[in-house]
């Protein structure tokens, strides 16, 4: 059992806590039993996993699959797991997987997204299992958007960051105009001189574009759209949350694509 925080291996893993580290190494953390379920349903490479006694006890089926599908398995003692770990309470289990294998493609979408500098970890994940519940084909983020690979955008993603198709791109309006030559509609996200989402035919290919959570989208990216399209709220309320607003429209789109069979 590993039970110092000094071990030559531990300290590496603890630096993948940091983006310029995960970079560096091209690996990131999963850190829980539902995260590490999903990784194998969906056979997503592993190279390693830890974990305590007492997780092995509980998932002995599990532990025996991370043997299987992994080059190393350590059992560490809980103050080690809870230094790898970026939560408070881990539940006793951390992997680590390659970051190498996460770009994919998503060519002609039906239901796009797309995420211009969105910053905050908690809303890229919720907005991926938004798009995968919505049945969205993939999500497309900006390189100044957060790291695909920070344990809270994979915990908030809720497993569906391994389901749906991601990629990051350096240019947003020449992505738009791909999309555009592929027969999609981009639609804008804009407070004001918006149509209201509703109003709008959602039932032909589209991809939505959301922005900053400070600044919103950027006037370019709102200008090369075919439309802006906003949600109307009560005068005393200014925003939603970028994660919200791209659930309305998104399910929108769903709605009115199965009323039209």
């Amino acid at each position: 059992m590993l039970t110092s925080l000094k071990n030559p291996w531990i300290k590496t893993l603890r630096k993948l806590h940091l983006a310029k580290y995960r970079r560096q190494q091209q690996q990131f953390l999963l850190e829980g039993t539902h995260l590490v379920q999903v990784a194998i349903a969906t056979q997503y490479p592993l190279q390693a996993a830890c974990a305590t006694e007492a997780w092995q006890v509980r998932h002995p089926a599990l532990w025996q699959q991370l043997s299987q599908c992994t080059a190393r398995q350590e059992t560490v003692s809980p103050e080690v797991l809870g230094a790898i770990a970026t939560t408070e309470t881990p539940d006793g289990v951390v992997a680590i997987a390659p970051s190498d294998t996460i770009t994919t493609t998503v060519d002609a979408p039906t239901l796009g997204l797309a995420l211009e500098d969105i910053q905050d970890p908690g809303n890229v994940g919720t907005l991926m299992r938004t798009a995968a519940a919505a049945g969205s084909d993939g999500i497309w983020l900006s390189q100044n958007s957060v790291d695909l690979t920070h344990p809270k955008v994979l915990r908030a993603s809720a497993g569906q960051w391994f389901r749906l198709p991601k990629q990051v791109g350096d240019n947003l309006l020449a992505q738009m105009s791909t999309w555009r030559d592929q027969g999609c509609q981009i639609l804008a996200t804009a407070a004001t001189g918006a149509v209201p989402y509703w109003q709008l035919d959602l039932t032909h290919p589209m991809v939505l574009v959301v922005g900053n959570e400070g600044a919103g989208l950027s006037a370019s990216a709102i200008a090369a759209a075919d439309h802006t399209v906003a949600i109307p709220m009560m005068n005393d309320v200014e925003s939603l949350n970028v994660g919200v607003a791209a659930a309305v429209i998104l399910f929108e789109a769903l709605r009115q694509r199965q009323a039209a069979g």
